[in-house]
């Protein structure tokens, strides 16, 4: 059996965020939603995505093969109805196309769907950027039962304070921490391999940071948040989510937000997560073309890949960023800030195109990655989707 995972229409809410990748890479809980899946299967997956993706996100057809949306979060009971469809049968919830078992060769572009078998229990979909936070919580449990199951955690060093059940903290072979404050009264707390949690730091679960990322001293963290691979993070964190490859090294205040990978936030880089008025948040909707309810009451950041901001930058209540934009000044920013922008409250141009490849070189080389042709021509095929935006 070979296993494919597909974008579906939640795709476009998705922006800036599906900018750079399919949805399946997206993190939420301690994982991505593709590891998610392959944990429970078994097995590797592949990706159905745009054209341009396609190189970096390559699929891979087999005889018989099961189609997943990507945007769907996997539970026992759902992945047993997918593993009993039979060939040109498709799994749909109300008018969510879950699953499709396909034989042979198909079209990417228009995936067959069959018979239709109705899913009755109820699906956790990510239809909004706004549901990566906001089920965090829930999602950051999950994964910690099913990575620390049956396994010990590394010794915790006794320079460590530690509120509630020591159980709930599990650090991986490498991980570090000394001097710090563990609260697990709300949740898990997961330190994966060579992630370092500097002296001084609080933190309530739950908490995921992952590997090779480190939470720099005296930071406060409020759960649910994630720090995915390679970050660097410091300040004050409320219900963040990190992808990974980013820092926010220093002082300054994120909440319910999330932050795409390749990302930097000068010091004293803060978000407002509560309109003053108490009002429901409105975001940025790339499909509607204006800003639209997110349901919710505290909103803060999204931002996509690449994306930078100077030092005493000031985001307001539910702000997009779209990807490899060059933020500073003083202010609040705009509320909606499109792809490959630069400027400030002043003033917005178009960020040069080689100067952005420049950067992002310089980045990747800090990691001991080539941005290459492949992520050239990605960033070429966003600037262009983003031009009229800009203007």
């Amino acid at each position: 059996m070979n296993y494919i995972l597909f974008d579906g229409p939640q795709r476009q809410n998705l922006l800036p965020l599906t900018f750079t990748r399919p949805v399946a890479e997206f993190r939420i809980g301690i994982t991505t939603l593709k590891e998610k899946w392959e944990l429970l299967l078994n097995h590797k997956l592949s990706f159905i995505t745009e054209d341009y993706l396609s190189k970096k996100y390559p699929i891979k057809k087999g005889e018989d093969n099961i189609l997943i949306n990507a945007a769907v979060l996997p539970d026992e009971n759902l992945l047993k109805e997918i593993l009993n469809l039979q060939i040109d049968e498709s799994l749909q919830s109300s008018t969510t196309l879950i699953a499709s078992r396909i034989r042979g060769d198909f079209d990417k572009l228009k995936i067959p769907v069959g018979n239709i078998k109705e899913y009755n229990s109820e699906i956790d979909l990510i239809e909004n950027t706004w549901d990566i936070f906001s089920k965090n919580d829930k999602y950051l449990k999950l994964d910690f039962e099913r990575i620390t199951s049956g396994r010990k955690s590394s010794t915790i060093s006794d320079t460590n304070f530690i509120i509630g059940d020591k159980d709930l903290i599990f650090m991986e072979e490498g991980a570090k921490a000394e001097y710090v404050y563990f609260n697990t009264n709300n949740g898990p707390i997961y330190i994966a391999k060579d992630a370092e949690v500097m002296e001084g730091s609080k933190i309530r679960g739950p908490f995921a940071l992952c590997e090779h990322s480190t939470l720099k001293m005296d930071a406060k963290v409020y759960g649910a948040t994630t720090i995915g691979p390679h970050c660097k993070v410091g300040g004050e964190l409320n219900n963040v989510v990190f992808f990974g490859y980013a820092n926010k090294a220093h002082d300054g205040f994120l909440g319910n937000a999330v932050i795409g990978e390749w990302c930097n936030l000068g010091a004293d880089t803060n978000n407002s997560n509560l309109k003053n008025t108490y009002e429901e948040v409105k975001m940025w909707s790339y499909p509607k073309g204006g800003f639209i309810k997110s349901g919710l009451q505290f909103c803060g950041l999204i931002m996509g890949d690449h994306s930078k901001s100077g030092i005493n930058t000031m985001f307001n209540t539910g702000t997009v960023v779209g990807v490899s934009c060059n933020i500073y000044g003083s202010g609040f920013q705009r509320n909606f800030i499109p792809s490959f922008s630069w400027g400030s409250p002043a003033g917005m141009k178009p960020y040069n195109l080689n100067k952005s490849f420049q950067v992002a070189e310089a980045v990747y080389q800090r990691r001991n990655k080539s941005f290459d042709d492949v992520e050239k021509d990605i960033f070429r095929h966003i600037n262009d989707l983003e031009m009229d935006q800009r203007r």
